[in-house]
């Protein structure tokens, strides 16, 4: 049971890290209808004012995460809110807190989310770069379903949540590595592969 509650954990966390409101509003709308029980100090999450001001939050993120330049802003602001994001799921929608420290969960979220929001920052500018800007939108979209999805199954199947963002670190190395090679290249050498 705390195995699969930490992957639960980790899960929601690494959501936080692509977009911090998506798996706020996952736990706190599966809370307030009983899908999920948020102990302790989290109950507050369920409140409809918590749960309306993430929804604000989330939508604002959805849409200035798509407009080139605003975009590298929002991440520079996030690095301080996704950590802090995935601090707050990790403890919360893990259902662990009983069984391991408090400070233990919030640095496991906070360390998890901070992780992915790097790699994510790492990642954008070589996107913009090698598309001209056109690929930030496309790539934040992505983003934005791989936390909704990452987040149902941080929930639902935590296991499955854990191969799915093994596969999507796993995917995103190998498209940036795709991205560097051909924004490196030099100019009039063809690929022979």
């Amino acid at each position: 049971m705390l195995v699969t509650q930490l992957l639960t954990g980790f899960g929601l966390a690494g959501s936080a890290g692509l977009n911090a409101y998506v798996p706020l509003l996952a736990i706190s709308l599966l809370g307030r209808f009983g899908v999920i029980t948020l102990r302790g100090p989290f109950e507050i999450l369920t409140h409809p004012v918590v749960i309306g001001v993430t929804v604000l939050l989330l939508l604002v993120e959805l849409l200035v995460d798509k407009i080139p330049a605003v975009d590298h802003v929002n991440d520079v602001i996030h690095t301080f809110i996704r950590p802090a994001a995935g601090a707050l799921v990790f403890a919360a929608g893990s259902g662990a807190i009983s069984d391991v420290p408090p400070v233990a969960l919030l640095a496991a979220g906070l360390v998890t989310a901070f992780s992915v929001h790097a790699t994510k920052a790492i990642a954008r500018p070589v996107v913009h770069t090698a598309t001209l800007g056109t690929g930030g939108p496309v790539v934040s979209l992505a983003e934005d379903l791989a936390a909704v999805v990452g987040s149902l199954l941080a929930v639902f199947a935590p296991v499955m949540g854990l191969a799915f963002f093994t596969l999507l670190a796993w995917f995103a190395w190998k498209g940036v590595m795709k991205l560097r090679q051909t924004f490196q290249r030099p100019a009039g050498v063809d690929s022979l592969g």
